[in-house]
């Protein structure tokens, strides 16, 4: 009777160590690749843009797509495509102010509410009371305080977002402030300041990468409501919600002056998306445990 000899199965980790970085990190590598085409089409917009995005021309008003106009013009004869993208330019550039500017001041008052008790208290009321009024809602409230300009949109975007990146950082404090490396470099007689920068910032990194991400997402696609509804920026600056703001009006004969920009709007922030779930997945260690 010949004797059947089972080989152990190969182990899940070493085998997924052996596959290329790539396909181990496929959504950050997709994800990256389709945020880095659209900051290239921001970047470069004076030179792939055809036209001037803000030169009226009544005489050319909602032409269909052709050789001249790839995406055809609006109902004021502005060509849609150079519109679009120049409108990466800014919906972009609040994306990106809105997350550092969220997570900077987050940061600080996470680390110095983490680690003062009594302000603590104080500051983490201030947020609950932040936290309870719906992100879109206060910077509509905030908007309609001040005039239509690029930094107050980015402040009334990124009020709303600061109580989270707070809290985000207050819990990995709050986690680390009873390990016993922080309680010997505080018996040791190191300052509050220099224990924060050394022990607990670098642990706070990671998370607020990620977060990062979800936050410049969120923030473009706030940027768009309060366009679409008047609120934003004003209607001379082309931005992906003022061009979809302009073509409901005539979305019946022209419906490529909503879904064109709205595609854009949809694919990035798919990738900011796509570029969080890969570093999270990448940078925490109980999920590539899991994994």
């Amino acid at each position: 009777m010949a004797l059947t000899v089972f080989a152990p199965a190969p182990d899940a980790a070493l085998a997924n160590r052996r596959r290329p970085w790539w396909v181990r990190n496929l959504p950050i590598v997709l994800g990256g690749a389709l945020l880095l085409a659209a900051l290239l089409v921001a970047l470069l917009a004076p030179w792939l843009g055809t036209i001037d995005p803000t030169a009226l021309s009544p005489i050319r008003r909602l032409r269909p797509p052709s050789e001249q106009f790839w995406f055809g013009t609006d109902q004021l004869g502005r060509d849609l495509y150079s519109r679009v993208i120049y409108g990466a330019r800014a919906s972009l550039f609040v994306g990106f102010a809105v997350a550092v500017f969220a997570v900077l001041s987050g940061l600080f008052f996470g680390l110095v509410s983490g680690f003062n008790r009594i302000f603590d208290a104080v500051l983490m009321r201030v947020m609950d009371g932040l936290m309870s009024i719906p992100s879109v809602l206060l910077a509509i409230a905030l908007m309609a305080l001040t005039r239509a300009s690029l930094g107050n949109v980015i402040v009334a975007i990124a009020v709303a977002e600061v109580p989270r990146v707070t809290r985000l950082v207050r819990s990995v404090v709050l986690g680390l402030r009873e390990q016993p490396f922080i309680e010997a470099a505080i018996a040791s007689g190191t300052s509050a300041p220099r224990i924060l920068l050394r022990h607990v910032l670098p642990n706070t990194i990671a998370p607020l990468l990620v977060q990062a991400t979800y936050i410049c997402a969120s923030a473009i696609i706030t940027e768009a409501i309060l366009s679409f509804i008047g609120a934003g920026l004003p209607p001379s600056i082309p931005t992906w919600g003022n061009i979809i703001a302009d073509g409901r009006a005539v979305f019946q004969i022209r419906p490529q002056l909503i879904l064109i920009p709205a595609a854009f709007l949809s694919v990035t922030v798919l990738a900011i998306n796509l570029l969080g779930d890969g570093l999270r997945d990448a940078l925490d260690p109980r999920l590539a445990r899991q994994m």
